[in-house]
């Protein structure tokens, strides 16, 4: 790690590379390659599978397979470009941090404020989430009293130290994982015959065929898709508190991608040969309907357990990942110092709060304001993910061009070229203005792009700022 930063601080503009880096020092790097790989699929991993991805498999049918292989493929080039920069620099506001280095302060900035965004819009819908399921035991219980208890449960784990938020995570997710795995072998028993009466590939041919809204369908379906598989970037934010980063970020981004891959792809593969394409729907869980069809009893309550475990694992994640980023916005100076503070045990307690009231204040929006609004800001959290994930590609780019004169090249994941970096970015790009075509994401757009103006009109009035606050002495520049 000290030999790539020495190498980046010869290249033109390393030495601010390396202050840069400098700046985000001092977390505890105490997770394993076990936690890191297990962290990411639990962030990547949320309600929204157990409860089915109806509306790709509304728009593609059983050719929802090709959605998935093909968010797939993005989501690989996406590992590789992230792997390559968080080896060389592993540090907690990870692509927000690169984007500033290789691209530009503008590009630091939008990153990170549009991730915590989107985090914390999301942490307070799987809150939400997580008071509903609870209500199915305790009907009587007043929903507030449990989105507290979590929350509050949660905020503890996280303040106490990354150790206890990666162990507590690791079970957490550990539950989701089981259950896909169930889920795959027994969804397989059925449609082979294996102790149960065959399915076959009835459901897989019959109901229009294979893709009966043809290629068209498998295209808007991909949007979901890569909504779906958001989240495992989380490798890369981790990498700041990770044990030997160089050995273990390339392995946990081998096996959360390997992982989702084959709980994604496999998981609605198993759904569509099941259940018939066009019966597919958010009423029912398509993992409930397989376990009741096998006769595991209680079936309702036993989903019930795991997609509450899956709301508040999400919820987890979402809290680590608006505190690094926070975390790192303050230690880059474009939000207040106190928030790039750390505990004894090496945490940014205060971000970590600062981000709590801000899922906190999504589910008051939520409560007091129109529908339309909190859609709204949903519009730009799912913008939000899209437009980070373009940004990697990008910085990418610029990274593969800037380190190809450092004496010594950090290490390559992605193949020879700009080739998998530009295909992803221009699929991203395919997959954004689809969106526009899709059901209840038009607003992604109509939303998104609002507050991309608007967090660039942020950046300009907080640089002319702090340009001031330099000319008058107050802070030194870098």
């Amino acid at each position: 790690m000290a030999e790539i930063e020495k190498a980046g601080a010869a290249a033109p503009g390393g030495a601010d590379h390396v202050e840069i880096i400098d700046r985000e020092a001092g977390l505890h790097r105490n997770l394993t390659p076990r936690q890191l790989s297990m962290i990411a699929m639990g962030g990547a991993i949320g309600t929204g599978l157990f409860l089915g991805s109806a509306i790709s498999v509304k728009l593609a049918g059983p050719g929802v397979i090709f959605s998935y292989l093909a968010a797939a493929a993005i989501a690989l080039c996406l590992m590789w470009a992230l792997g390559e920069m968080t080896v060389a620099h592993p540090v907690a506001g990870s692509f927000g941090v690169y984007a500033e280095m290789y691209v530009h302060p503008w590009a630091g900035f939008a990153m990170r404020y549009s991730y915590w965004l989107a985090q914390v819009i999301a942490t307070g819908s799987e809150a939400v989430a997580a008071s509903i399921y609870c209500q199915h035991w305790f009907p009587n219980v007043p929903s507030w009293m449990w989105i507290a208890g979590f929350s509050a449960a949660l905020v503890y784990v996280n303040a106490r130290s990354v150790a206890s938020f990666g162990e507590f995570e690791y079970w957490f997710a550990m539950i989701k994982v089981l259950t896909i795995a169930v889920f795959l072998i027994l969804g397989a028993a059925l449609i082979l015959g294996i102790g149960f009466p065959r399915i076959g590939i009835a459901n897989y041919t019959g109901h229009g065929g294979f893709l009966p809204n043809g290629l068209e369908g498998v295209g808007l379906g991909v949007a979901m898709a890569i909504f779906s598989f958001l989240g495992v970037e989380i490798v890369a934010v981790t990498s700041g508190e990770a044990k030997d980063p160089t050995t273990a970020l390339p392995r946990a981004l081998r096996w959360t991608l390997g992982r989702m891959g084959l709980f994604y792809v496999g998981g609605l593969a198993i759904v569509v040969g099941i259940v018939p394409w066009n019966e597919v729907g958010l009423g029912e869980s398509p993992f409930v309907r397989v376990f009741e069809i096998v006769g595991i009893p209680a079936a309702a309550g036993v989903m019930n357990f795991v997609v509450l475990t899956a709301a508040l694992s999400s919820v987890n994640c979402n809290l680590y990942l608006m505190s690094r980023m926070l975390f790192s916005l303050s230690r880059g100076g474009y939000a207040p110092s106190v928030l790039g503070r750390l505990s004894p045990r090496g945490t940014p307690v205060s971000a970590l709060l600062v981000s709590s009231v801000g899922m906190i204040a999504a589910l008051v929006v939520d409560y007091l304001s129109p529908a339309k609004a909190y859609i709204y800001m949903l519009g730009s959290a799912f913008l939000g993910g899209i437009f980070v994930w373009q940004m990697i590609f990008v910085t990418h780019l610029a990274f593969r061009r800037r380190t190809e004169k450092w004496a010594k090249p950090p290490l390559r994941l992605a193949p020879q070229g700009p080739w998998s970096s530009a295909f992803g970015l221009a699929a991203l790009t395919a997959v954004l203005i689809s969106t526009w075509w899709v059901p209840g994401l038009r607003i992604t757009l109509r939303a998104g792009v609002p507050w991309l103006v608007f967090i660039s009109l942020c950046y300009l009035v907080w640089r002319r700022v702090r340009s001031q606050k330099i000319s008058d002495g107050v802070v030194k520049d870098g």
